[in-house]
């Protein structure tokens, strides 16, 4: 731990803000006003997982009147080494957030880390005190250590690797923490199953910060039950990830630990590994121990919203996934590499669903990696390609594209879609996943439309599409059971094995 916290972090942060208005002038927005929110009444979160996502959405909990962020945690020290999108992304968005564009001009490379944290979270508070400066964030290594200790929390945000995800958010939830989370809940079956039965048992929030609201998707469910595609029988939706580097096989040689990186608290539930930079930072994705792929790490996106939307609430029955295969030269000989550590560089996933309530037995679709659908006839009449990323709803009488997440649907080919005389306009456009849904969900002690209690069905569908990768063969899943009926050795892939002291 870096700093300990002393005394009751409200009754400090209320006393403190008392003080100051004793020996001067506060600013209007710190201690009163229009919009103007007591320190006492603010949800106090703790953001576990300070890399380069952890960074990029901590501007929506800084700025939100109705949070407080009094605590960062992360296994890293400080680091410039993290891998992301632009070299320049993560930088210029603190720069904007603190109104500073010199931030972190001395640093080469990008930062990250709980050095990092503390200080972005110091300094914005810090530009709304007299002083100009703020000393209220504590910092912890180990995110089991603050649960402990930072008792005055409400709120844990859950921004690690993925295998950490069920761990902390049931810890957590245990101690009376809301939590939310990044995509995945978690990327084992058991695991996930786990967390929403803790958070149906809990009276605390959730939030899977995956959800958005999609107004698309009842637009096309509305066509769809007007018959205008008949009979639905498939969803179709691809993704050009993984955007990160993937290997087929573990690296052979041995990395030293990065000083003020704690490797052993990394793995956290996984059997100890030689440390190696290929596993951590943007690249844990595509391992099966630490990741979910791409369908975990975009699949939400489009799926959760979709299943709500559509009322998908019964589980899937059965998977059939393809994958990249690779191989290596020996001597003169090319040979087949066995792939059970990661993800394929590209995959096709078939799942099969029942009967839901609002839709007809189907199968959904899943392509990455450059994989998408053939050009479907109504296209070619229209003389236009499939795009890189996309949704297709296919029917016995035609097909509706959209974009990945369902964004600006149609009917196909163009003849019908200008032929069709129901609703074509979007209803008010999606408030998308801002912090304040969730927030506000906490504050007037409701459940947040991205609940976990309501993220069950799209939770067993993305960790059964891993199975069906790792079983190399149709997997038959008996969800009441949580078991695969047709391959007892699938089973394994349910669940892991876990170091002691983690297990769930």
């Amino acid at each position: 731990m870096e700093s300990k916290k002393t005394i009751n972090r409200r009754k400090f942060i209320g006393s403190a803000a008392a003080a100051a208005a004793t020996i001067t002038v506060v600013p209007r927005h710190v201690l009163g006003g229009t919009g103007y929110i007591p320190p006492s009444e603010k949800i106090t979160v703790a953001n576990i997982g300070c890399g380069t996502q952890g960074l990029r959405e901590m501007p929506g909990l800084l700025q939100n009147p109705d949070l407080q962020v009094v605590s960062v945690c992360d296994v890293n020290k400080f680091t410039t080494d993290y891998l992301d999108w632009s070299s320049e992304g993560i930088l210029n968005s603190i720069r904007e957030t603190l109104d500073d564009s010199g931030w972190g001009s001395n640093y080469k490379g990008i930062p990250g880390g709980r050095d990092i944290g503390k200080e972005y979270v110091e300094k914005y508070y810090g530009k709304n005190q007299a002083s100009g400066t703020y000393k209220g964030c504590s910092s912890y290594e180990d995110y089991r250590e603050l649960l402990e200790k930072e008792s005055d929390i409400d709120l844990v945000k859950i921004m690690t690797p993925d295998h950490h995800h069920a761990f902390l958010a049931i810890t957590a939830m245990k101690k009376g923490k809301h939590v939310i989370t990044h995509k995945p809940i978690a990327n084992r079956m058991s695991e996930g199953r786990l967390v929403i039965e803790t958070a149906k048992n809990s009276n605390v929030k959730t939030h899977l910060l995956a959800w958005s609201e999609r107004p698309e998707y009842g637009l096309a469910l509305k066509w769809i039950n007007d018959g205008v595609i008949g009979n639905l029988k498939e969803i179709h939706n691809w993704s050009y990830r993984p955007v990160w580097e993937q290997w087929p096989s573990r690296p052979k040689e041995s990395k030293p630990i990065p000083g003020g990186f704690n490797w052993d608290l990394w793995l956290g539930p996984v059997p100890d590994l030689p440390y190696h930079p290929y596993y951590t930072h943007n690249r844990f994705r595509g391992w099966y121990d630490f990741g979910g792929g791409s369908i975990a790490d975009m699949g939400h996106y489009s799926l959760f919203p979709l299943f709500l939307a559509f009322g998908i609430d019964t589980p899937p029955i059965s998977a059939k996934a393809y994958g990249t295969t690779h191989r290596y030269v020996d001597g003169n000989t090319y040979k087949w590499v066995e792939n059970d550590v990661a993800f394929p560089l590209s995959s096709l996933i078939q799942i099969e669903f029942p009967k839901q309530k609002n839709i007809p037995a189907f199968d959904l679709f899943w392509y990455d990696g450059g994989m998408k659908p053939f050009i479907p006839e109504e296209l070619k009449e229209d003389k236009r390609d499939i795009p890189n990323e996309g949704m297709m709803f296919v029917g016995d009488k035609g097909k509706i594209l959209a974009g990945f997440r369902g964004e600006n649907p149609e009917i196909i080919p163009s003849r019908l879609m200008e032929a069709y005389q129901g609703e074509k306009e979007l209803p008010e456009r999606e408030r998308g996943r801002r912090s304040n849904t969730w927030a506000a969900a906490i504050k007037e002690d409701k459940e947040s439309p991205g609940s976990f209690k309501f993220a069950g069905t799209v939770t067993e569908a993305i960790n059964l599409a891993a199975v069906a990768l790792r079983a190399g063969k149709k997997v038959e899943y008996d969800s009441k059971n949580m078991k695969t009926i047709n391959d007892e050795e699938a089973n394994k892939y349910l669940t892991r094995e876990y170091r002691k002291g983690w297990e769930l």
